[in-house]
């Protein structure tokens, strides 16, 4: 049985953590990434965005899921892409509907059992970061609409502490932060993990591999009270064939 999990965003979701700063992959058997509409045996980098896509924070979140369900195995659906803005994800939008695209086929061999969103940083700027929850709240909404997505977990990760010394404008990232923790308290099934301590590359800009690796299990961390525990997932009703093409390369 496979349950997935969903990650969208931009680049700190995608992961920019240094491959070097991080140990090895364990068990990529259990764990596997969405690709071509197929599962595969987890690979680096999960969200292979941008060329400078490396270690995120989803490897972590699935180690913790699959220790915590050895029964099943936990598939990333990676949707994620670096630089995008709330406008970028607004209903409609390539990138939304992309995301719900991967999801659909994800739906025909798993069961979707989270949705993990980290953004935020493009939206720092004054003219954005006012409009950040309506937005952002709009999006949700629209992500609700969606069968697979109304009754699970929504989990938004908070900007970094040391983005002030990026540029003088991500001092806003207060703001940001401030905006998805009022989500969380008025969204059901809505969750905020908070960032602070977390390390980042030298650029000031991406999180590390350590701290990725620490947001994964703070996601967890957060994720695991709004788990149905008494939740019963069935199997897919898919045809024979379609399983087997989605599950062949494992």
């Amino acid at each position: 049985m496979i349950h997935s999990v969903l990650i969208i965003g931009q680049s700190n979701m995608g992961g920019r953590g240094f491959l070097a700063d991080a140990e090895p992959l364990t068990d990529p058997n259990h764990r596997l990434v969405l690709k071509n509409g197929r599962w595969q045996k987890m690979f680096r980098p999960v969200n292979p965005d941008r060329k400078t896509s490396a270690v995120c924070l989803a490897e972590s979140f699935a180690e913790l899921y699959r220790e915590n369900h050895p029964d099943a195995e936990i598939g990333i659906i990676p949707c994620a892409d670096g630089g995008t803005s709330l406008i970028q994800w607004r209903p409609g939008s390539l990138l939304l509907d992309h995301a719900l695209m991967q999801l659909s086929l994800a739906e025909r061999t798993s069961t979707l059992v989270a949705i993990l969103w980290h953004q935020g940083e493009s939206d720092c700027d004054p003219e954005s970061w006012p409009l950040y929850e309506d937005r952002l709240t709009e999006i949700l909404h629209a992500i609700r609409q969606v069968p697979a997505c109304g009754d699970v977990p929504f989990l938004m990760g908070g900007l970094g502490d040391y983005l002030p010394l990026y540029a003088e404008k991500f001092a806003n990232y207060v703001h940001i932060n401030d905006a998805l923790r009022r989500i969380a308290e008025k969204e059901p099934l809505c969750g905020y993990v908070p960032a602070e301590g977390l390390a980042s590359n030298p650029d000031h800009m991406h999180f590390s591999a350590p701290a990725l690796l620490e947001f994964g299990r703070r996601y967890y961390r957060v994720f695991e009270p709004f788990e149905k525990k008494d939740r019963i997932f069935p199997e897919k009703s898919c045809p024979l064939d379609a399983r087997h093409s989605a599950l062949e390369a494992l």
